[in-house]
């Protein structure tokens, strides 16, 4: 009624006289629902009525210190601290000012001060913990949660935050530990399961994870991520059809997601049901355009499929969203040198070694192309650049004593041909299908046959 009454006399501009307990409620409900504007004007008109409150003036320091007017904050709190020494909230403004500086530990100080004259410890613990997660302090952090909820057990907010101080410090043992004393005394708590299942999740203790993701959704059968992670582990345990209809209910239960999506197309690729997979990858993309991932199981699927024009089209949609992912990057010339498209595959492998990619699948890869092209002189400055990385492998020295050979400088070729051949003998079946004119060279199918001869 006050807050009708409080709306009707702004909108009119007369004045009505509201008692002390009438403003506190009306602003703190202004500040619960993020209407600062309307907080302000209730303070203002409130200390023109009750201009001794100190709890009006207190409420003037949090809009003080929602709107970064630090400074007019403190100056308040000093004159609100003479008249109430001893007031929790001055404390806890104190804090919040000193935490918005990064004074976490001085906030922390203030905090504990606060709890020696508050009657209300919970909210204090609860901001206690706060400034210990900023300090990365997880283990005090933790054990000041961890009072809120044995006040309270149904403060999910602190309970998340203890499970995340247990993640912080790999104490997963330790967290399924407190989480089964919890579930003790508040058995039908879904988010207490929830996090349980997580826990064994990371363990890899999937069965246990996905007892207790049951019981989650047995409690809320609406529990979207309860769903979602018991899906996860059903994955996890080559369960795929029933993680499709896990993933499925969150469909029902909420708007589709690309995510969800991908995670059922997976699954329809891991049963061999491609047809059903592309349509969900397909509903991903749709559902995120910019998904680059959604667009790369498409191109992956079609490529296993050897359908390469189909591949071609949907990495160049990857591309477009992740220009320099060098995976992308290696598929895209993978495809092109299906589709016999050189100088493409060439551009792709170069573009691998423009990010710093220099494994030696793409080294090998541009290589082969540019001694298939006949670009010797190119394929030999790869090469050279490849041995500094790749000195004493098989199939950087195979290939150089081809080139080498085709270039005409016989005595280099077999030299790498000699070092080649001590590393891995049987590999010279490379020489056979890269540059079979060196390979049925008599010369060194004679070098072939003694060194298999010295070997024996």
């Amino acid at each position: 009624m006050s807050l009708l009454k409080f709306e009707s006399m702004l909108k009119t501009n007369a004045i009505y006289f509201f008692d002390l307990v009438e403003f506190e409620e009306i602003i703190v409900h202004y500040l619960d629902a993020g209407k600062h504007a309307l907080a302000k004007k209730a303070v203002k008109l409130g200390l023109q009525q009750h201009p001794a409150s100190v709890d009006l003036k207190l409420l003037q320091v949090e809009i003080y210190v929602f709107e970064d007017e630090l400074v007019k904050a403190e100056l308040l709190l000093k004159i609100i601290e003479r008249l109430e020494p001893n007031n929790d909230e001055v404390f806890i403004q104190k804090a919040t000012i000193n935490s918005k500086k990064g004074k976490h530990k001085v906030a922390i100080e203030l905090l504990k001060t606060a709890l020696n004259f508050t009657d209300d410890k919970v909210d204090v613990w609860s901001l206690l913990g706060m400034e210990f997660l900023y300090l990365d302090n997880f283990r005090d952090a933790r054990l000041t949660f961890q009072k809120c909820v044995k006040v309270d057990v149904e403060d999910y907010s602190a309970l998340y935050n203890i499970v995340y101080c247990f993640d912080m410090e790999k104490q997963h043992e330790e967290a399924i530990e407190y989480l089964n004393d919890y579930i003790e005394i508040n058995p039908y708590c879904e988010v207490a399961w929830h996090q349980l299942g997580r826990q064994y999740y990371i363990l890899e203790n999937y069965s246990k994870a996905l007892e207790a993701f049951d019981y989650a959704v047995i409690i809320d059968e609406s529990f979207i991520g309860g769903y979602l992670e018991k899906a996860k582990t059903l994955e996890q345990l080559e369960q795929y059809k029933d993680a499709i209809d896990n993933y499925l209910i969150t469909l029902e239960l909420d708007d589709a997601t690309a995510f969800v999506c991908m995670r059922v197309g997976e699954c329809y690729e891991k049963l061999g049901n491609f047809e059903k997979a592309i349509s969900f990858y397909k509903k991903a993309v749709h559902e995120d355009p910019l998904l680059d991932k959604g667009w790369m199981m498409l191109t992956n699927i079609y490529y296993s499929h050897q359908n390469y024009q189909k591949a071609s089209y949907y990495i160049s949609k990857a591309l477009k969203i992740e220009e320099e992912n060098t995976l992308y990057w290696r598929r895209y010339s993978e495809i092109n040198l299906r589709l016999s498209f050189y100088e493409e595959a060439i551009a792709g492998y170069e573009k691998c070694l423009s990010l710093n990619d220099n494994g030696l699948e793409v080294y090998i890869g541009l290589i082969d192309v540019l001694s298939f092209l006949g670009e010797y002189d190119a394929t030999h400055s790869t090469l050279l650049k490849a041995k500094k990385l790749y000195n004493d492998f098989a199939e950087i020295e195979y290939r150089l004593a081809g080139v080498f050979f085709l270039l005409g400088k016989e005595e280099l070729g077999f030299n790498h041909l000699v070092t080649a051949l001590k590393i891995d003998y049987d590999y010279n079946v490379v020489l056979k299908e890269l540059y079979p004119i060196v390979y049925e060279n008599k010369k060194v199918q004679k070098l072939l046959i003694n060194f298999k001869k010295a070997m024996e």
